[in-house]
């Protein structure tokens, strides 16, 4: 009796340890199963990975910095877009309109008007009063660009970005580059007719002497460079 309670005893840790090691596989596979999701196909419940996915990171994508809408300085800038238009951007700070309206009577500024001046000073040294002519354009009280029509091709300008004052009087606050628009037609200018050479430069691979190549361009140009000679030139002046 004393020998057969620890071998049954020892059989029976055999046994549990047997159908844990039996029941394993299947507990797992249980636990691991993906719940069914209604209208999902059997094949894909069926097929699911054991693996836990990691979860997915979002990207983090730095912001595109933007370029400021102000640079903290005065400035009035005048670019070409074609023969009849031109482009005008400007930048007017807080201390320089101070100082304008500090220049006027009170109320004046807020009854006067923000106006772009255009002034064609083609072939003249422009000092502000000696335009050739000159037209106004009105703009609206946020405006910090503008296109302008011109109305002539092939002419040099300048523009002033100021304030038309109620009694017609112009006060300039900034001043633009000088630009020149191009032509709108073919140049009125001709180069000169160039002489074509290919054949002298044929026959110099030829081996023809270099006094011969200097007579042949006499003969084209209708006279001998100074300084320069060679055997047998005829002359028909002669």
């Amino acid at each position: 009796m004393t020998l057969f309670l620890p071998a049954l005893i020892g059989s029976a840790i055999v046994l549990l340890l047997a159908l844990v090691l039996f029941f394993r596989p299947a507990f797992r596979k249980e636990k691991a199963k993906k719940p069914e999701v209604s209208g999902e196909s059997p094949a894909f419940a069926e097929e699911y990975s054991v693996e836990l996915a990691e979860p997915v990171r979002s990207q983090i994508i730095d912001p595109v910095p933007e370029l400021p809408r102000s640079y903290g300085m005065d400035r009035l800038v005048l670019m070409v877009r074609d023969p009849y238009w031109l482009y005008a951007y400007w930048e007017v700070t807080a201390t320089k309109m101070d100082e304008i309206s500090s220049q006027l009577s009170p109320g004046l500024w807020e009854s006067s008007r923000t106006v772009l001046r255009v002034y064609d000073i083609t072939g003249i040294d422009f000092d502000g009063n000696n335009a050739i002519c000159s037209f106004d354009c009105s703009l609206g009280s946020h405006a910090d660009e503008w296109y302008i029509n011109v109305p002539s091709a092939n002419r040099t300008y300048c523009v002033d970005l100021g304030r038309m004052l109620p009694d017609g009087s112009f006060i300039t606050i900034l001043r633009s580059n000088l630009v020149t628009t191009p032509r709108d037609n073919l140049s009125d200018r001709f180069d000169e007719e160039w002489m074509w050479i290919e054949g002298l430069y044929f026959k110099q691979q030829m081996g023809v002497s270099s006094p011969l190549i200097i007579e042949e361009l006499a003969e084209r140009m209708g006279k001998l460079p100074l300084g320069i000679s060679s055997p047998g030139f005829y002359n028909p002046h002669d």
